[in-house]
């Protein structure tokens, strides 16, 4: 078990979060469309991974433009913010917000994800969310980078994640 902050407010996180050279392992999650998705729909393609607890709150938010304008440039590369969010309402987020290089993914419905990635929120205010979290793969699921941010509030850092791709 991880404990991390949510303002002042410690949580416990629960999971093995994957760490640099590991295989992550297969996963499902919901598309906008109510579609399932699989990792293994994007096989031969890097994969970034911004996991957020919900689009609705600011910080996760600006994650998903920041991720969104960096995307553009990224070749052989998907972009994936997944959150417990229903798939409406991300997909009504990145409608307003003109964002078409990010994908919207919820685990929803496969609440394996969030212990299988170790972004398991279990205690306090949030618990039943993920944890923030930014994890990065290569074509073979390989895990390049990998971030659990230690506070809830805060923002990844965006520079180490896409530098992973480099």
């Amino acid at each position: 078990m991880t404990r991390i902050l949510h303002g002042e407010e410690h949580i416990d996180v629960e999971g093995h979060f994957p760490e640099v050279g590991e295989t992550v392992p297969p996963f499902t999650l919901t598309g906008r469309d109510m579609v399932d998705v699989a990792l293994a729909d994007y096989a031969g393609q890097r994969k970034v991974l911004s996991i957020v607890p919900s689009i609705d709150t600011g910080t996760c938010a600006t994650s998903a433009r920041k991720f969104n304008e960096r995307a553009s440039g990224l070749d052989n590369t998907v972009v994936m913010v997944v959150s417990a969010d229903l798939p409406f309402a991300a997909g009504r987020f990145c409608a307003a917000e003109g964002l078409d290089q990010v994908m919207t993914l919820s685990n929803f419905r496969h609440h394996p994800f969030a212990r299988d990635f170790g972004v398991d929120v279990v205690t306090g205010r949030i618990r039943g969310l993920c944890a923030r979290a930014v994890v990065v793969l290569d074509e073979n699921d390989r895990v390049l980078h990998s971030e659990l941010v230690d506070q809830i509030k805060n923002e990844p850092d965006y520079e180490a994640a896409l530098a992973a791709l480099k």
